[in-house]
C-alpha cells in the first residue's frame, strides 16, 4: 500500500472529519479543562484516526486488525467523554448527538472490518 493509500479508507475519512469537528467543538471548553477533558477528548478522537492510518500501513492482517481494535476502543472512550462534556454543559445536546453519531458510525465500520479480517 502506498504511504497515502489509507486516505481512501472510509473509516479514515470519517475519522478525520470527526477529529476536525472535535477540535472546533472543544475550542469553547473552559480554560480549566485545557489539560483535562479538552485534551482527553482531542487525544481520543486523534487516536481513532491515527490508529486506522497506522494499521492500514502495517504489513500483516494481524497488525491491521489489532490497530482497528485499538481505534474502536478509542471510539468508546470518545463517546463517554462526549457524554460527560454534554452533562457538564460544555457542549449542547445537538452537538453531542452529532459527534456521538459520527463516532458510532465509525465503530460500525470498524466492527465490520474487524469481523472480515478475523474471518481470513
Amino acid at each position: 500500500m502506498s504511504t497515502t493509500a489509507f486516505k481512501k479508507s472510509i473509516a479514515w475519512q470519517k475519522g478525520y472529519i470527526l477529529v476536525l469537528e472535535i477540535y472546533k467543538s472543544t475550542d469553547s471548553f473552559p480554560i480549566k479543562e485545557r489539560y483535562g477533558l479538552t485534551s482527553q477528548i482531542r487525544r481520543s478522537a486523534s487516536s481513532v484516526v491515527f490508529n486506522i492510518a497506522e494499521g492500514l500501513l502495517r504489513n500483516t492482517l494481524k497488525e491491521l486488525t489489532r490497530f482497528f481494535i485499538i481505534s474502536r476502543g478509542s471510539c468508546g472512550e470518545l463517546e463517554t467523554q462526549l457524554m460527560l462534556a454534554k452533562d457538564l454543559g460544555y457542549i449542547t445536546t445537538e452537538v453531542s448527538d452529532k459527534l456521538i453519531g459520527q463516532t458510532v458510525e465509525i465503530i460500525r465500520i470498524l466492527n465490520s472490518s474487524i469481523k472480515t479480517l478475523q474471518a481470513k
